[in-house]
């Protein structure tokens, strides 16, 4: 079987960085949608609850439900109105019709577009919203914003900061926050109330060369186990399409991983393990075959190595690992 294994010193390594960005454990909010990342929801919550997290944001309310007792305010991003509002549940209010739908007395936070063009209310709506969120009877809790290129060498993170500083001198009595992963270690003096800390937490942040390296420590490891191994001789071939050719003999194992687990197809060939282990031949739905005879092979440590190889970001790599893989805190 294949497994995953999460490393709490690396986790609590990373947070204590994090601690230090903001000068408050309190104002951490563990971004957990989509599996933590795809850590694992449950595992990574009651990681976070013993290191002392009391905030955390989720996708959706299902999320929200399965991590109710681990944290006192939970965030949740995506549209949703319930009829009877949990009391520690937190509802993000993404355009301005959402308002109407929400009950009286529920705890909301206004999202605000401030230059991503993606959800929230416009910059010259907040004072509409606000107004709206009164009428209904809603307890405003704060207003966010999300950075579009705060991991990018560029000005843009500054022009979206200046634009959400302007809401702060506007409005008071709420809560402000804007940092995500990559702008609270762009921030030499950070002085909102909360930040919403994803990849960071899982030490994959990935930031454009030129930045100050973070100090942080990957916390996933994939690992598989042997399902078989074979002596291939001079000619023979391994998997689908016979794509690898022995050229002498050579032990090769087969691993109980593949892309169904979330291992990208498109490495077939052109794959080596942290341990430096080749892969052969093509990935298979839920196997592949490397050049090796280990009982268990550590298929990656680092999903930003991983990424790179197979040209995507570390975020997929994660958010694509299967759910049903075991995760082990060690």
């Amino acid at each position: 079987m294949s497994y995953i294994t999460l490393n709490k010193s690396a986790f609590f390594h990373n947070l204590d960085i994090i601690a230090k960005k903001t000068g408050d454990i309190d104002k951490i909010a563990l971004v957990l949608k989509d599996n933590a990342y795809g850590h694992g929801l449950l595992e990574v919550a009651s990681m976070a609850k013993e290191y002392g997290i009391s905030r955390a944001v989720v996708r959706r309310f299902e999320e929200a439900e399965e991590i109710e007792d681990f944290f006192d305010y939970i965030l949740i991003l995506s549209p949703v109105f319930p009829i009877c509002p949990k009391s520690n549940f937190v509802y993000t209010i993404n355009a301005l019709d959402d308002i109407k739908h929400l009950s009286p007395s529920t705890r909301v936070e206004l999202k605000v577009d401030t230059g991503m063009h993606r959800n929230g209310v416009r910059m010259d709506e907040v004072d509409e919203a606000l107004v709206l969120i009164e009428k209904q009877a809603l307890a405003i809790e704060g207003l966010f914003t999300h950075y579009r290129s705060a991991d990018t060498m560029s000005a843009q993170w500054f022009w979206q900061k200046k634009n959400f500083e302007s809401l702060k001198t506007k409005h008071s009595g709420v809560n402000f926050h804007s940092c995500n992963s990559a702008a609270i270690f762009r921030e030499n003096n950070f002085n909102e109330d909360m930040v919403r800390v994803g990849i960071a937490a899982y030490g994959c942040l990935s930031l454009d060369k030129g930045f100050a390296k973070t100090g942080l420590k990957p916390v996933l490891s994939l690992i598989s186990e042997k399902i078989s191994t074979r002596v291939l001789k001079a000619g023979e071939r391994v998997g689908y399409n016979a794509t690898y050719e022995a050229q002498e003999e050579m032990q090769v194992s087969c691993f109980d991983v593949g892309y169904a687990d979330g291992f990208p197809r498109m490495l077939s060939s052109k794959y080596e393990s942290p341990e430096g282990f080749k892969l052969l031949g093509r990935v298979s739905m839920d196997n592949s075959s490397y050049a090796s005879s280990e009982d268990e092979l550590v298929i990656f440590n680092d999903a930003n190595v991983l990424a790179s190889k197979a040209q995507t970001i570390g975020y997929e790599i994660l958010t694509s690992l299967s759910p049903s893989i075991k995760r082990i805190i060690i």
